[in-house]
Order: structure tokens, then sequence, then C-alpha cells
């Protein structure tokens, strides 16, 4: 009888994080989807929450007093031109299915989840938490 390896990591501490490897993401709770995620104005526009005039016509301060009212975003970062996606009060993103655990924008989805674990925290490991 095979025995599946259990493995539970914790956000705050990398050296329990999993080295990646392909198709971990099919057996794990998307626990990297409760980490804050920081997204430029493409991303935004990607996303489809921000129309491509807007982008280039509009500031974005005033982009983002617009998108955290709507709650798609929780902070800017002014100095860098970065947004904060919001969170559930869970900690999870508000673009994951709460049963499924799966990506309801994976096709649009920012380039901080589509380079992760690529880069991140701790570049070729990730939160990895079984289902």
């Amino acid at each position: 009888m095979d025995k599946k390896l259990i493995h539970i990591s914790t956000l705050e501490n990398l050296d329990t994080w999993a080295r990646y490897r392909n198709g971990m993401c099919l057996d794990c709770t998307s626990a990297c989807c409760t980490m804050p995620v920081e997204v430029k104005l493409p991303d935004l526009v990607r996303m489809g929450v921000v129309d491509p005039f807007e982008a280039e016509h509009e500031q974005p301060k005033q982009i983002a007093k617009r998108l955290q009212k709507a709650g798609v975003v929780a902070h800017f970062n002014f100095k860098h031109s970065v947004y904060t996606l919001a969170q559930r009060a869970s900690g999870d993103c508000t673009y994951l299915d709460a049963e499924t655990r799966l990506c309801t924008i994976y096709d649009v989805r920012p380039n901080t989840c589509r380079n992760h674990p690529k880069i991140g925290p701790r570049p070729g490991y990730c939160a990895y938490r079984n289902k």
C-alpha cells in the first residue's frame, strides 16, 4: 500500500516550504493564493478591471482610488505604481473559488501569479499544503 506524503507549509516560515515540482498544484489547497499579490497596471487591464483607455489617460492614483472603493485592490504604492489585490477575510485571494480552490481568472491572472514560484520570497519553493 502506497502512503501519500503529507506536507504542510506555513506562509511565515520559508524553511517549511516544499521544493516546487510539476504537478504539485493539482494536490494543493492553493496556499499561494493566500499570499498578498502585487500587480501593475497592465495586469489590471488584462484582468479586465481597468479599461485600456483609462490606463492610458488616468493617473494611477485615481485608478487605485476607484479600485479600492470597488474592493479590487487593498493598497497602492504610489512610488512604485504597484497595486496590492484585495483579499477576503479568510486571507484568500478574491479570485480564488472557495470550493474548488481554483483561480477564477486563471487565463488572465497577474504576472505575479504566472511567475510563482520562480520568483517570490523563496524562488523554486512554494507553500505547498496537501488537499
